[in-house]
């Protein structure tokens, strides 16, 4: 599984993202798309979006951090509502 995030140093939703995957013990790449412009463009081309955090699964592009939609592709449990107490 190829896994790239899109982010920059001041985005608090790219380390959400980022933190995620290692707290799934993930491999992702991490790329810096405010020092490296090639990447930035190819961001925007690829989502249509200049906003950060980008993660591209796969090919799969997924805007800003989708916690759902992120465990439903990496098949991870979801996991249980914080209002919700086990019986």
């Amino acid at each position: 599984m190829n896994i790239k995030v899109y982010s920059t140093p001041g985005c608090p939703w790219c380390n959400v993202a980022k933190d995620f995957f290692k707290s799934h013990d993930i491999d992702f790449e991490d790329i810096d798309v405010s020092v490296d412009q090639k990447a930035a463009e190819e961001m925007i081309k690829k989502s249509g979006q200049m906003g950060v955090p980008v993660i591209e699964i796969d090919n799969e592009i997924i805007v800003g951090f989708n916690k759902p939609v992120l465990e439903e592709i990496l098949g991870i449990n979801k996991t249980i509502n914080e209002g919700e107490k086990d019986a």
